[in-house]
């Protein structure tokens, strides 16, 4: 099978993988969104942060976002390491993060061992706007390096901005579901035949977009609904994807 999906911790389930076994770490870990005081982190759920209320399709919480933005420096680092470890010399790793968080997710990442190369913009059409302020349509994905880039191992030149509304409705599965045509457009940074490894992997757009676009992928979730969804999506890609010299050799 091209990919592989493990529900539980990220960071236990990482210390058991070897080393050099992924290329492309892309992930959107449990931010906060800032966690700047204390009411932030505690009196709403990641539910009622990031959905309407009155909605009609009602998606279950995740964990993680409670932290403060040292403790979830501190976390980051942790796991962001262990990332390292698992990539080959040359990989990169992409981390979303928001505007608040974006500082504390630049230094986690440094100091977990990585080169940071700069800082991606994902601009959400369908944002609210804001009366006499300017409209947060953007989050940002910050990315880096496993050391020095060969070029010529994937030699793609690829935007630095990408714009691309949510999922809503029933196609949403996720409370921060990223759409997978823009998940698609980031998992050619890993080489055509490549692994990319998400640890947060949610419902599962970065494994989606990764098989679609050639790639092997390694999926980490703690949810069991959302793994659970994860694996149905990825399983449905694969079965969409087989070509007919595909179906003549199984059978």
């Amino acid at each position: 099978m091209p990919f592989s999906l493990h529900q539980g911790d990220a960071l236990s389930v990482l210390a058991d993988l070897p080393d050099d076994c992924v290329d492309s770490v892309i992930t959107d870990p449990p931010y906060n969104s800032g966690g700047r005081t204390a009411k932030e982190r505690t009196t709403r759920s990641a539910k009622q942060k990031y959905t309407s209320a009155g909605t009609q399709h009602s998606l279950p919480d995740f964990t993680g976002e409670n932290m403060d933005q040292r403790s979830y420096g501190f976390w980051l680092t942790q796991i962001m390491t262990e990332a390292h470890r698992l990539t080959r010399t040359g990989g990169t790793a992409l981390l979303f993060t928001d505007w608040r968080q974006l500082p504390t997710t630049t230094d986690a990442i440094q100091a977990a061992g990585w080169l940071w190369r700069g800082v991606l913009a994902w601009h959400k059409p369908q944002a609210r706007p804001q009366k006499g302020r300017f409209t947060q349509n953007c989050e940002f994905i910050v990315w880096a390096s496993k050391g020095a880039i060969d070029g010529s191992r994937n030699p793609v030149y690829l935007p630095g901005m990408y714009s691309a509304s949510q999922p809503s409705g029933a196609r949403r599965q996720h409370i921060t579901q990223k759409p997978v045509e823009v998940m698609r457009e980031l998992v050619k940074i890993s080489p055509d035949g490549g692994t990319v490894l998400d640890f947060c992997a949610g419902s599962g757009s970065t494994g989606v977009a990764a098989l679609l676009e050639g790639r092997d992928f390694i999926g980490v979730e703690k949810t069991e609904h959302y793994a659970s969804i994860a694996a149905d999506r990825l399983t449905e890609t694969i079965r969409e994807t087989l070509t007919q010299d595909d179906l003549g050799l199984t059978a």
